[in-house]
């Protein structure tokens, strides 16, 4: 086992990640529910909501709709870091 090795693969994963960090702020993600608009980018930031005078309860809703939205948008992102590093089981030894 090499320990300078694992230090490339993490400095790389490191890499890896704070790249799909930038690119999730890129991502946004658009939601019409209850009659309110909400648009959220890839790392759950809040970019716009236009309400319609609905009430606090659709709001809500649909600003949970967009978070799921932008979470799910987020754990493609991960899962192409992931597979494209065999993982972190693959850099702690495992197959």
């Amino acid at each position: 086992m090499n320990p300078f090795g694992q230090l490339g693969e993490l400095k790389k994963m490191r890499d890896q990640a704070m790249q799909i960090q930038k690119q999730l702020k890129m991502e946004e993600v658009e939601v019409n529910k209850h009659g309110v608009y909400v648009r959220i980018s890839g790392d759950q930031e809040i970019r716009e909501i236009v309400s319609n005078d609905k009430s606090d309860e659709d709001i809500r809703k649909a600003v949970n709709e967009a978070v799921k939205e932008s979470q799910k948008v987020a754990a493609k992102k991960m899962q192409s870091m992931a597979g494209g590093m065999g993982g972190l089981g693959g850099l702690l030894g495992g197959k």
